[in-house]
């Protein structure tokens, strides 16, 4: 019975990861379409039925190009940390908070802050070992932006903990049954909403990537397979990101379509803000994380804390 358990359950999280990387795949159609009409113009139309079938014909082309590698760099790390990169954004997806067949964390947020603190490991190991200057100066940005902001994260993430009172994802719909957590903590929400965009190197705070002066940041050597498994780490975490603000501010969840009517709708955020942002100045993304989230997360989670006491 116990192996045939165990056997469900690794399906279910097979299907789980598939769904995931369809998902992936179809989000990156939307920021191009997306995009497409907010700079007046049509998104890719030609593949299939209005480009719907885009992202597969990427996919094939990008796997199937010739991998390139830097002569001087250091060949197994570099080779490594994009296939870890990836791993490790699908293995937070093991989070996802289904009634049945899957995984029950009862400490899943701290799985997550792991993985994620993980995933700064992979960048700055992709950005070293492919021995170019741009590549190591792209991943020392990632590496100091994602460390910084991972703080101001988890300490958003504490306020919400003290109101649940446990680190389970499943609890959050059970407390958000009347009223939404993003009317409780509408600050707080906005700090996280634009700490994910940080934390996923978006703009406006892709200075990882920064075209102007790093060429490509950290992925700079990268081609083909290599190249494409960081891009679909840097969507399944976008994707991820949606899923967990849904989950925490947006009434938990629950299967419906509503649910996914709400990632969709977060993910879409994510690219508006592409769309319409110029990109941030390295210092005051520095200065944000630091004087203003740290404070205004540390206040409020001392606000929530007395508000829990006072009321229990």
């Amino acid at each position: 019975m116990f192996m045939y358990d165990f056997i469900m359950v690794f399906i279910g999280l097979i299907i789980l990861i598939l769904g995931v990387l369809i998902g992936v795949a179809f989000l990156t159609l939307l920021e191009r379409k997306v995009l497409g009409y907010i700079q007046i113009r049509k998104g890719p139309n030609k593949v299939g039925l209005m480009g719907i079938l885009q992202p597969f014909s990427d996919a094939i082309k990008l796997f199937s190009k010739e991998q390139t590698y830097p002569m001087f760099s250091n060949y197994m790390s570099y080779y490594f940390s994009p296939v870890i990169s990836f791993l490790l954004s699908l293995m937070i997806w093991m989070l996802m908070p289904y009634y049945f067949n899957l995984m029950s964390f009862n400490l899943g947020i701290l799985f997550f802050l792991c993985c994620t603190s993980l995933g700064v490991y992979t960048v700055m190991i992709a950005g070293w070992s492919s021995n170019s200057n741009y590549a190591l100066l792209g991943g020392l940005r990632a590496v100091a932006q994602t460390i910084s902001y991972e703080v101001s994260l988890s300490l958003i993430l504490l306020s919400s903990i003290i109101m649940i009172m446990d680190f389970s994802l499943l609890n959050f719909i059970f407390y958000q049954d009347k009223i939404w957590f993003l009317f409780l903590m509408i600050p707080l929400s906005m700090c996280w909403l634009s700490s994910s965009l940080a934390e996923t190197n978006r703009t406006p705070f892709d200075f990882a990537e920064g075209e102007s002066e790093l060429v490509s940041g950290f992925n700079v050597e990268y081609s083909s397979g290599g190249f494409a498994l960081i891009f679909l780490a840097e969507y399944s975490s976008i994707l991820f990101m949606s899923m967990l603000f849904t989950l925490i501010y947006l009434g938990g969840y629950n299967l419906s379509l509503l649910f996914y009517m709400k990632l969709t709708f977060i993910s879409f955020l994510f690219i508006w803000v592409r769309g319409t942002l110029p990109r941030y100045r390295y210092d005051k993304l520095m200065y944000l994380a630091w004087k203003s989230y740290l404070p205004i997360s540390l206040n409020f989670m001392m606000f929530y804390l007395g508000l829990k006491i006072f009321l229990f």
